[in-house]
């Protein structure tokens, strides 16, 4: 599925997980420490390669030679983008932020389930592989379609997207993006980053559900050296790494409060201070928001600023749910196809009509990204060269020949065995629910009725 470069001194620990990726189909090379990780790293960007050969590259923290903070500096200055995974069998919170703080995109503290590895290299690779494509266009668009023709679909709500994203884009207008997850908002805003002014500028984005509360403010902001704590060096925020081009703010609406009034500051002053800083410093930035919340709601539970809303939503677009455009689904459904089929290097070229049926009468509570890991998933599973019945998900299988009622949302019970502790529990309920929404962890939290920050949190303690 994937090239990954694996970084370990333990030899055993370094077998294991070689072994647990190697069983999941991806093409694992090692590194005995970051040294030897650059040094696998090197020939394909000396040899003129776009990027690195790797996709994604999980190092341990702690190693002779280069250990895993120094190796993410090291491609920092390289100016390598590849999605590093750090791990440590120590589990310092020191080593967590500056994780964060360097770039990369997810810890893991050993010793680690191989569920959990598994769960947070597929996380990122879900992440990563879509907006790689995107960028690579975005640097060569000659070489690919228009930017729009990345929305795919022809209904009615696809075609009044494009149409506004036309009419925005050339502006310098704050952008709020609503809809559900995974119906495509990073991709929109994308799209209006590439068709605006700006698009020879950078396109950055940050999911604030993501990033732990106490670093939001830093890699927003920057610092400066000594602002706090570890703080050895000055670091850029992302609005100024992001000067003269767009930076989208996904789920603006678990940004904390306190934080909210730096972002309405900057978005009135074009400014930006940071931390341990005496003077501000001017940016010129698009913000685009992005939100699965309805923020007037939020703003009456006070949970979000009014005043920083009506900054945001100086135009403000809806991103259509996958079932109020269920005809794109056979395009959709075309295209992730042939990106799977040619990933997996399978022969698969079309769908029988009693798969294509089930496709069109599931209600799709997870979107577009529900039905890229349906896809995907059947590609894999197929024996011949169309997808059956039998090559989809049980749950999708079971409610057409059923003839069960289509839920809107992921339903179903759930067993606990007696005697369970309320942690066994609600670690079961977690479980099954993500399994229940393809991995989706925004759409999890709502099902669950808790703030999104909480399932990153309780899913960290889990790993």
């Amino acid at each position: 599925m994937a090239k990954i470069l694996l970084v370990d001194d333990d030899p055993q620990a370094l077998a294991s997980m070689c072994k647990i990726l190697e069983y999941a189909s991806h093409e694992v090379v090692t590194a005995s420490d970051g040294q030897a990780a650059l040094e696998e790293i090197r020939p394909a960007r000396n040899a003129g390669r776009a990027g690195n050969r790797f996709e994604l590259v999980i190092t341990d923290v702690r190693m002779p030679r280069l250990g895993g903070l120094e190796f993410l500096r090291a491609l920092s200055l390289c100016g390598e983008s590849t999605p590093v995974i750090l791990m440590t069998a120590f589990g310092k919170v020191e080593d967590a932020v500056w994780a964060m703080k360097l770039g990369a995109v997810d810890f893991l503290t050993k010793p680690f389930k191989r569920q959990a590895l598994l769960t947070a290299v597929d996380t990122v690779l879900k992440r990563v592989r879509p907006m790689a494509a995107l960028e690579r266009q975005e640097k060569n668009p000659a070489a690919g379609v228009g930017m729009l023709d990345s929305l795919i679909g022809q209904s009615a709500p696809m075609r009044e997207l494009r149409d506004i994203i036309r009419r925005v884009a050339p502006t310098d207008a704050t952008v709020l993006l609503a809809g559900e997850s995974g119906t495509g908002k990073e991709l929109v805003a994308r799209c209006i980053h590439r068709e605006s002014e700006r698009k020879a500028r950078k396109f950055i984005a940050l999911n604030c559900a993501a990033v732990p509360e106490q670093l939001i403010e830093s890699e927003l902001f920057g610092f400066e050296k000594g602002a706090f704590t570890g703080a050895t060096g000055v670091k850029d925020g992302l609005f100024e790494a992001a000067n003269e081009g767009t930076l989208l703010l996904d789920e603006i609406g678990d940004m904390p409060l306190q934080l909210q009034a730096s972002l309405l500051r900057t978005l009135q002053e074009g400014e930006v201070r940071r931390l341990g800083a005496n003077e501000p410093r001017k940016v010129n930035v698009r913000v685009i928001a992005a939100t699965h919340r309805d923020l007037r709601e939020s703003v009456r539970a006070g949970n979000f600023r009014q005043d920083l809303l009506f900054r945001l939503e100086v135009i403000s677009i809806r991103v259509p749910a996958l079932r109020e455009r269920i005809e794109d689904v056979p395009e959709l459904a075309a295209h992730f196809l042939d990106v799977a089929a040619k990933r997996h290097r399978k022969d698969v070229q079309a769908f029988s009509q009693a798969a294509m049926q089930v496709l069109l009468e599931h209600s799709w509570p997870g979107n577009v990204r529900e039905l890229s890991n349906v896809i995907e998933r059947a590609v894999v599973f197929a024996t011949s060269a169309e997808i059956a019945l039998e090559d989809l998900p049980q749950h999708l299988a079971a409610a057409s020949s059923g003839g069960m009622a289509k839920p809107r949302t992921p339903g179903g019970t759930i067993e606990v065995p007696l005697g369970a502790s309320l942690k066994e529990v609600e670690d079961l309920l977690i479980r099954k629910t993500l399994e229940a929404t393809s991995g989706d962890k925004n759409m999890t939290a709502k099902l669950l009725g808790i703030n999104s920050r909480t399932i990153y949190r309780k899913l960290d303690k889990r790993s």
